[in-house]
């Protein structure tokens, strides 16, 4: 691939990471590990150290509009986030220890699991039927798509903030940015409207990326070209997700939520069983 095929494509990558991750509140870790192993003959490490660059990017460039439009939980992110911190700095530590194979298969197990359950509609309620009960962590938020007013109850918090110390280790051990367990934790167990769940996701996981991606500088494992490129393309990607989520429905969001954590599932299985 000739250098400037290669830096278009990284930009044009970062592009389409950047849209899904704030889409859904992955930060595009999620998408951008395989696509620079498979696509742009990246190492594995470097390719997990690029993604927390990018995954710091989205974070950074969806948060502020999240939290000016109420759909960042700032209180639910900054109660959860030390265990996601925990988390991370220990995955970052045991990275280099501990059997690829072995993780992967265990994440794709899980992400099969989330997948079949969004599909399935679980933790969607009907419009006008979420209900904040006064706590000092319930939301509101104005939804663009329908215009009304929507108001929740953060429910099973010691659970979420199980699967937030989870997302962290993920973070450092996967590059996934942690919001691939975070959303679907902060949905189905929390019952946070999906949409409120991505945008407190998005602004939850800078925090984690950073925490991951100061033991992998430390190690000077950051592919600084490749990170900086992909970034380029992912800020502008992040300004089409957010744009694109006020013109879908809770439920069209939690679809594609699910069609990508399966093809992800897929694709770890597939990998595990091959390596």
């Amino acid at each position: 691939m000739s250098p400037l095929f290669y830096v278009v494509g990284l930009m044009g990558a970062g592009f389409v990471f950047g849209t899904f991750g704030t889409l859904l509140g992955l930060g595009g870790g999620v998408f951008a590990v395989p696509a620079l192993v498979l696509w742009f003959d990246v190492p594995m490490h470097s390719a997990v150290a690029a993604s927390l660059v990018a995954v710091i990017a989205t974070s950074s460039a969806g948060a502020s509009r999240n939290v000016a439009e109420g759909l960042a939980n700032i209180r639910l992110g900054v109660c959860l986030e030390p265990m996601t911190v925990f988390g991370a700095l220990l995955g970052g530590a045991l990275a280099p220890f501990i059997p690829a194979r072995v993780l992967i298969g265990i994440f794709a197990i899980l992400l099969a699991a989330i997948g079949v359950m969004l599909w399935r509609g679980q933790g969607l309620k009907e419009e006008g039927s979420y209900r904040a009960s006064g706590g000092r962590l319930d939301g509101r938020f104005l939804d663009p798509l329908s215009g009304e007013k929507v108001a929740y109850s953060v429910e099973r918090l010691p659970a979420t903030l199980a699967v937030s110390f989870a997302a962290g280790l993920s973070s450092a051990l996967l590059g996934l940015g942690g919001g691939l367990l975070k959303v679907p934790a902060l949905h189905l167990l929390s019952r946070v409207p999906i949409k409120a769940a991505a945008a407190t996701s998005n602004f939850m996981i800078g925090v984690t990326a950073a925490a991951s991606a100061v033991l992998y500088l430390g190690r000077g494992e950051i592919p600084l070209v490749v990170a900086g490129t992909m970034t380029l393309g992912v800020l502008l990607g992040s300004q089409a997700g957010h744009a694109l989520s006020r013109k879908l429905s809770e439920r069209s969001v939690s679809r594609v939520f699910s069609l990508v954590t399966l093809a992800l599932a897929f694709e770890m299985a597939r990998r595990a069983l091959a390596s």
